[in-house]
């Protein structure tokens, strides 16, 4: 069962409040409490068989506006009512309009002055030992934290394909946000950061480009952007459809299709992108320099325009984002 809503706010103050995890505010059974006073037991069924989903929005501030903006609210809000719809976990939710309140006042209950990262998760609650999904029930939580780059997006990263695969939607789906799901993830960023590269690239269990550790991934060819269709064990990403968006509004053509590995080596320019991973060229695959070795510049052109746009600088891109703090 999930806990009653507490209706957010509205006349506190947008001081900073302290960078310490203890001096952050989250939201947890239903109302805003210290991020140290938010605690489960080790019985959780959610800690100890990853039945949990989740999602990762970011924040802008925008230091000329003095203005924090929340990127796409509601797109990830549906996305991680979705995905607790796979793990039985979508009933006595918040609205969409009710849990985007929820994300925009915990941004300003926290007083971020700087770029933030803001998790949503819905979690089984129950403690119990035993493997399953029904008859449990569940809760959810926001968290929210200073948060800077994940990964390079200026001067480009070095990725190798790891030996590990995507989970199948046959077997983890990749579709929707699963806690558990992400050791998957772990043990191909790890591998390839222990082999001393950047990030990873997977591939789906027939051998197509899936995605990075836990980001999507965009090719350049002759001056065509191409990137895995969602059938080929990816994310459905939000950020994926943004760059898809932006791609289009600046006359560049997008082509979903299978990517084989080796088209990869020959690339003219291939990013990564994601919450998390923002926009990040990538300069070598497999100790096979991409292009001339340097960010390439389709690459440069989206990535500068996603800051804009993320930042609350183009109104065309207005509803993209939602402000946090009222003038």
């Amino acid at each position: 069962m999930v806990t009653q809503q507490q209706k957010p706010a509205g006349n506190e103050s947008t001081s900073t409040i302290g960078r310490e995890q203890g001096a952050l505010t989250c939201y947890f059974r239903g109302e805003f409490v210290p991020l140290a006073d938010a605690n489960v037991s080790i019985m959780t069924h959610a800690f100890l068989y990853g039945t949990a989903v989740f999602e990762g929005i970011r924040a802008y501030w925008n230091p000329e506006q003095e203005q924090l903006y929340v990127l796409k609210a509601r797109e990830h809000v549906e996305r991680i009512r979705n995905s607790a719809k796979v793990l039985f976990m979508d009933e006595g939710l918040p609205s969409v309009d009710e849990w985007v309140g929820l994300i925009v006042e915990l941004a300003r209950r926290n007083g971020f002055r700087e770029d933030a990262y803001i998790r949503p998760s819905v979690y089984k609650s129950t403690e119990a030992i035993g493997v399953r999904l029904h008859a449990l029930a569940h809760e959810f939580y926001i968290v929210a934290t200073p948060f800077g780059a994940y990964i390079d997006t200026d001067s480009g990263i070095r990725c190798m394909t790891s030996s590990w695969r995507r989970t199948a939607d046959v077997a983890i789906p990749a579709r929707g946000k699963i806690v558990g799901a992400y050791v998957n993830s772990a043990l191909a960023k790890t591998e390839a950061m222990l082999d001393g590269y950047d990030e990873a690239i997977v591939l789906s269990w027939d051998g197509h480009v899936s995605e990075g550790s836990a980001e999507n991934l965009f090719m350049v060819r002759d001056g065509t952007i191409f990137t895995p269709p969602v059938t080929d064990e990816i994310l459905e990403g939000i950020t994926r459809a943004g760059i898809m968006r932006l791609a289009a509004d600046m006359g560049m053509p997008v082509v979903e299709r299978a990517i084989d590995r080796t088209e990869l080596y020959i690339a003219d320019e291939i990013f990564l992108c994601g919450t998390g991973a923002q926009v990040s060229p990538v300069v070598e695959v497999d100790h096979r320099r991409v292009g001339s070795g340097v960010p390439g510049p389709i690459t440069t052109a989206i990535k500068d325009r996603y800051f804009q746009a993320v930042r609350g600088n183009l109104p065309e891109y207005g509803h993209w984002v939602v402000p946090v703090y009222t003038r």
